[in-house]
């Protein structure tokens, strides 16, 4: 069974729809309980949890930390990381329920999964922007945390879990788990596209692979943070 942890500050806008998005695989029994993280929200954000029955944990602001905080206070030996503005498309259940089934038959070894990545917007940049994403997913085995992390809690902790990074806490456990322990599932994580409209498709990838060569380098993450914006 699942425990399905996502970070919120201030998500009101978009987490009632990737709540929803989980009620079949809880109506299911593949998902044990849904965990919210708060950073601190002053929106909806907390209401709409709570109303939709996810336990709440508070921790400090910042994506890394709120994970870890989540992390520790799950129950399942499984745990699904998704953000807040992620939706999971229909049928994901099914599929991560075949990835479990067959490692905990001892017939793959310790697995983690990504979602395909998916954005809520039409044209041709969202779709330049997904085919990227998944050339890096695919040859790189490096998805980021907007593809969710399907992990057993075993080899959660083996890597040393989430670390209390501001920026890059996706990038650094990928890395740390290795391309042979990670693969990308067929289901869609829709993401979405506000950050991209906002700041425009290639501002936003610009930024986006300044801060992975800014990590790469071992640069300080509140100059990652500002970058990112």
């Amino acid at each position: 069974m699942i425990s399905i942890i996502i970070p919120t500050l201030d998500a009101e806008t978009t987490l009632g729809d990737a709540l929803a998005a989980l009620i079949p695989a809880v109506v299911a029994g593949i998902v044990r309980e849904v965990i919210i993280v708060d950073g601190g929200s002053t929106d909806r954000s907390l209401r709409i949890a709570d109303a939709a029955g996810a336990t709440i944990v508070k921790a400090a602001p910042g994506r890394g930390v709120q994970l870890a905080a989540g992390a520790a206070a799950a129950r399942g030996p499984w745990l699904l990381f998704l953000h807040a503005d992620t939706v999971l498309e229909g049928g994901w259940a099914r599929e991560a329920a075949h990835l479990m089934e067959r490692v905990e038959a001892g017939k793959w070894p310790p697995t983690a999964a990504a979602f395909r990545f998916c954005l809520d917007d039409l044209g041709l940049m969202p779709r330049i922007v997904e085919a990227g994403v998944a050339v890096r997913s695919g040859l790189l085995r490096l998805p980021y945390g907007d593809q969710g992390l399907l992990i057993p809690r075993a080899l959660y902790d083996e890597v040393g879990g989430y670390r209390p990074l501001p920026l890059m806490e996706d990038v650094d456990i990928v890395r740390r788990l290795g391309r042979r322990r990670i693969l990308t599932l067929r289901t869609r994580a829709v993401t979405s596209a506000a950050r991209y409209q906002r700041d425009g498709y290639m501002a936003r990838v610009a930024r986006n692979l300044t801060c992975l060569a800014l990590y790469s380098i071992g640069a300080p993450g509140g100059w990652i943070k500002k970058v990112y914006g």
